[in-house]
């Protein structure tokens, strides 16, 4: 009996063991490095009309600064920024076409939050633009301050903070809206533009980038003061492929390390040469493995400057024609919060 009681107990155990196995291998995450590799091409969710951020130009070829982004991560892996399809996606669709695996990443105006990373299966890989919620209104409405707007109606998109944030604005202040809600931003824009609401309220990069497409009246278009949220952006990944991400947060790091360092698209090579800073020698490669510990080329870095450049050129490249001021977005030598921890 003891020996067949054994012999069972032993029987259960490679069982349960088999069954474990078997499960963690169906969970096991995919390999996004080498399914990039495969293909020759990373496939980068983008919002759907984004100037500053994600927007096609005469050539239909994507620019801004979540462009610049998903252009970053592909020189790392593949050795060349123009390596990317752009997949332009709604507020509703991305985090499903991320989940699903149609995008290897997301670089579009996202915020991280805390239910993002714990509920739906997502990693934040780092914050490209600090950015707030607020409100646009027409010059003619004469309102100054969003204290104002009590009883206003509100265009507002479905499916994101903004949602949230704008009730919770509202209820703290004690005022009453109603709030007019449309998925598409194009839809929204124009919703507001025809009067449809008293006011627009997105995050303000948000706000500048629709107000910048306006060539004719986008002086009637005001941005009032308050600030009413946090919204840090950045590029988001599938939990769980770590090697992935570490190289979509390294990558945006390397590129502040860069501005920091003085290191442009157009003296990396030189730098490369005749730089004898240590953080410059292993930020271009030329000294440690740190490249080949994340499974890229220890120049990693270097062709992500010479191709995207530094951070500072991602954003005079793409946010400043729009409006936007550096102020919180600068290095935090100059003010700023943007840091990257040490490439060593």
């Amino acid at each position: 009996m003891t020996t067949i009681g054994t012999r069972l107990a032993g029987l259960a155990v490679a069982g349960a063991l088999a069954w474990a196995g078997q499960a963690q291998a169906q969970q096991a995450p995919a390999d996004t490095v080498a399914a990039i590799r495969a293909r020759g091409q990373l496939i980068c969710g983008v919002s759907v009309n984004a100037p500053g951020f994600a927007l096609p130009d005469s050539r239909g070829e994507f620019r801004g600064l979540d462009v610049d982004t998903c252009r970053a991560v592909a020189a790392a892996i593949l050795g060349d920024a123009t390596r990317v399809r752009f997949v332009p996606n709604t507020a509703v669709q991305r985090f499903p076409m991320l989940q699903s695996g149609e995008v290897d990443m997301l670089a579009r105006n996202t915020t991280w939050t805390l239910a993002r990373e714990s509920q739906l299966g997502l990693a934040f890989a780092g914050i490209n633009f600090y950015d707030g919620q607020g409100f646009m209104v027409r010059r003619s409405s004469g309102v100054t301050s969003a204290r104002q707007l009590d009883g206003a109606t509100v265009c507002v998109q479905p499916g994101t903070t903004t949602e949230l944030n704008l009730a919770d604005y509202f209820r703290t202040n004690r005022m009453r809206f109603t709030p007019v809600v449309i998925e598409s931003v194009e839809e929204i824009r124009a919703a507001f533009v025809a009067g449809r609401c008293d006011a627009y309220t997105n995050d303000i990069s948000s706000l500048a980038s629709f107000r910048a497409t306006r060539t004719n009246d986008a002086a009637e278009f005001v941005l009032l003061p308050e600030v009413i949220s946090k919204e840090p952006l950045g590029p988001v990944v599938r939990k769980g492929d770590w090697r992935f991400f570490d190289i979509v947060r390294w990558s945006l790091f390397a590129q502040i390390a860069a501005e920091e360092l003085g290191v442009t698209s157009a003296n990396v090579e030189e730098m490369a040469r005749t730089s004898t800073n240590p953080d410059v020698q292993r930020l271009l490669g030329r000294t440690a493995e740190l490249g080949r510990s994340m499974g890229v080329d220890n120049d990693w870095a270097l062709r992500i400057i010479r191709q995207v450049g530094n951070y500072g050129e991602m954003y005079e490249r793409n946010i400043t024609p729009i409006g936007i001021p550096r102020g919180v977005n600068n290095l935090w030598t100059n003010g700023g919060l943007h840091y990257a921890p040490p490439i060593r």
